[in-house]
This record gives C-alpha cells, structure tokens and sequence, in this order.
C-alpha cells in the first residue's frame, strides 16, 4: 500500500499553542456563549494562572461555575454526579482545565449535559449521536493529548478494566497548550505522562495501514496514515530528545516546551490513527496493578515494539532516524532494532520499572490479562501483529520477566 493512499486527520476548530497563549481561554469562551462551567483539578484551582483565568473571564463578564470533584480514574458514578450538578447551572460552554482525568471529565459533562444518560450507552466506537456542548480544553500536563483527541476514558465499576467513548464528536473544539502550565509538574508525573505521549506518538506511526470506505462511517481509528504520519514522526522527535531532561530538570523551559509540542503532535497523530496493543494491555495491567496509566505503557512499549520488530521494520527504520540512533551501512532489520534499543533506554533513563514484575504482575495473571486486552477490539486490532492470544501471551511473559531477547526474531543458520 502506498503511504499516501489514505490521509485522514480530525483536529479541534482552533489550536492554540505556545507560552502565554493561556490568555486566548476568555477570547474562546466567549465565542460559545456568556456561562461557563470550568472543570479544574482540585489542586489545581488555587494556582495563580487559574485565578488569573476566572478573574479575567469575570471581567469580561462571563458568568461561571467551577466544578474541581475530579476523581482520579473517573469512576462512572463521580461523572454522572458532575454532570447533574452541572444542569442547574446550564452552561454555553465547559472549560477543562488540567490533567487527562480533567480533561477527560469536561469531555463527558459535555456530552450528557446535550444527550442524556446513562454514561455506558456511549461506551465504545461512533455511540454519540451528535455534537456535545462546546469544549475548551487547556491541559497542564505534557502527555494525554486529550486537548485534540476524540476519546474519553472511564472506570466502570462494573468491569474488569477501563472503557472508553470514542466519537470525533468529543474533540474540543478549542485546544489551548501552553508549555508555562507543565512547569509546577513533579519529576514522577513529567515522567509517566510525557513516556504516554511518547507511547501515542510510536503507536500511532506503527498502526496497521488499511483502506477506508468513505462512503460509510469511519471507525475512530483509522490507523497509519500519510497525515498522521508526519505528526507521529516529529512527536517521536520532540519527545525522544526532550524527556530525559523534562525529567531531570524541572526548571528547563526548552524541555518543558517540546515536550508540550510533542505531547499536542502525538495527540492529534493518534487521534485519527489509534494508538495499539501497549495500550490495550496496560488496561488490564493498570486495574490490576493499581499504577497510573503512562507508567503501564510506557513498561509495555518496548517488549510490544520488539515483538513487532519484523512486522513494522519500516516503521521502526525511521523511528530510528527520528531518534538519532540510525547509522548508515544498517540495513532495515538493523535500524529497526536499533529504534527498539532507543525506546527501552529512554524507559530505562526516566526511571519505570524495567519489567512487569516489579509491579505485581504475575505469570498467573497472563492468561486473563491476555483474554481482557483481546476484547479492547478497536486497539488490539490496529496493530501490524496478530491479534490472538499466543501473541498476546508472548509478549506479557516477556514483559513480567523483562527478557526482551525472548521476544527477537529467531536467525535461521545458513
């Protein structure tokens, strides 16, 4: 397949990206209307650059309502909660602002405040009938990409791992990033965050190319494709030469402002791409395990990438070059291993845990870790490897032992 035989990419109305640009949230919201519900972060709300944000929104005569009961994990219960508290308010336009759980909850408060309950109807791929109310989203972390992406995440007590809505329908329409808002985060969040984004960014350049049929529905995955693509490559870029030193030095404002471009990059890359089996593992992993999302697929990466080391070596290849670890005189096979090399030391360098173990996983669990990610469809289907459990299975051994040499293609004798 061509690399340009599909190109489809689906981004907010407006994109506002750089230091300073935080200003451009009263501008936005009175482009929706006069009320707005803002969705902060609890320990977010106190900060100075937020007070500034609803003093100045005040001036402009904007009424508002500040919802901060995020949840962590968004459990079901606390999202349909907020969503009724919200309804008396009857806002034009909600405000995230914050981290992904942040985000993330605004995205939904918004679409149950137009089209009504229960949350699980719209649980899965292309459920929301149409337009939410319209959403600003300004994150303070470098990492969810949910700021431009179509997908909100959710706990449901009721299963065994998350679920997601996903519906292009949830994009924001205004995506504000301003690098200055990640500078308070601590090493560990800069850490499990910008690894996520990084995550995004490689899984979405390594996605399953396919053909769409443009007369019918597209899934809200569409994979590897030529716009995607270009996003996915220069995410890969930012983020692989800026992490380590988000990570060891808080105080660095070049770091922290590529990280913030690379984290917006892989978000709109995976938005119309999908990211893939990391992901789709580290769902159960992380009910399991009880440890936050990035670190899981972060830990995960490199044993999925290196058992896709064959299937997406040309992929890899200029994942390599991305990555400055290409050399000349490799062949394909080589300069992919080489990208697969780089990810596991970037893991290694911003201090996650080198293998599955070290966080509680057992061989015991495999087999229903295993069951569990295959039923996340729409991710372990956007993968170049078979979706089917002795993949799957390979992989999490791999993974809990760390043997990632287990996982290399065997060399036939000649």
């Amino acid at each position: 397949m061509s690399e340009y035989s599909l190109a489809i990419v689906r981004l907010p109305d407006f994109v506002h990206f750089g230091a300073g640009s935080r200003a451009s949230i009263t501008p936005s919201v009175l482009r929706y209307g006069r009320r707005a519900l803002l969705v902060c972060d609890p320990f977010l709300a106190t900060t100075a650059e937020f007070e500034v944000a609803v003093t100045t929104l005040v001036a402009a005569g904007v009424q508002i309502e500040t919802l901060t009961d995020v949840v962590p994990e968004l459990p079901v219960w606390s999202i349909e909660q907020a969503a009724e508290a919200a309804r008396s308010f009857a806002p034009d336009v909600v405000v995230g602002f914050g981290g992904g759980s942040a985000l993330d909850l605004a995205k939904l408060i918004a679409l149950l405040l137009v089209h009504p309950g229960p949350l699980s109807a719209y649980y899965g791929e292309n459920a929301v009938p149409g337009p939410v109310l319209p959403l600003i989203a300004v994150p303070t972390t470098a990492g969810t990409g949910s700021e431009v992406t179509p997908v909100a995440v959710v706990s449901d007590p009721e299963r065994e791992l998350k679920v997601g809505v996903s519906s292009p329908y949830l994009i924001p329409r205004v995506a504000i990033v301003d690098p200055e808002l990640t500078f308070g985060a601590p090493a560990g969040v800069t850490a499990y965050s910008g690894i996520d984004a990084f995550v995004h960014a490689v899984e979405a350049f390594t996605s399953a190319q396919r053909t769409a049929d443009f007369g019918a529905e597209l899934p809200v995955f569409v994979g590897n494709n030529a716009l995607s693509s270009l996003l996915a490559l220069e995410a890969i870029r930012l983020i692989g030469g800026s992490l380590r030193r988000a990570v060891a030095e808080p105080g660095n404002i070049a770091a922290r402002t590529e990280m913030s471009y690379g984290a917006l990059l892989a978000g709109m890359a995976f938005g119309s791409a999908g990211t893939h089996l990391s992901h789709a593992l580290q769902y159960p992993i992380g009910a399991l395990s009880k440890t936050p999302h990035g670190l899981g697929t972060g830990v995960m990466l490199p044993f999925v990438m290196q058992r896709a080391v064959v299937s997406s070596a040309p992929e890899l290849a200029r994942i390599a070059a991305a990555l400055g670890v290409a050399e000349s005189g490799r062949d394909e096979a080589e300069q992919a291993q080489a990208a697969v090399d780089a990810i596991a030391a970037l893991v290694h360098d911003i201090g996650l845990p080198s293998r599955l173990g070290e966080i509680g996983i057992t061989h015991e669990q495999v087999g229903r870790i295993a069951e569990l990610s295959l039923s996340v469809k729409r991710l372990a289907a956007n993968s170049t490897l078979p979706a089917d459990p002795e993949t799957f299975e390979q992989i999490l051994v791999a993974a809990i032992s760390g043997d990632r040499d287990s996982l290399k293609p065997k060399v036939v004798p000649k």
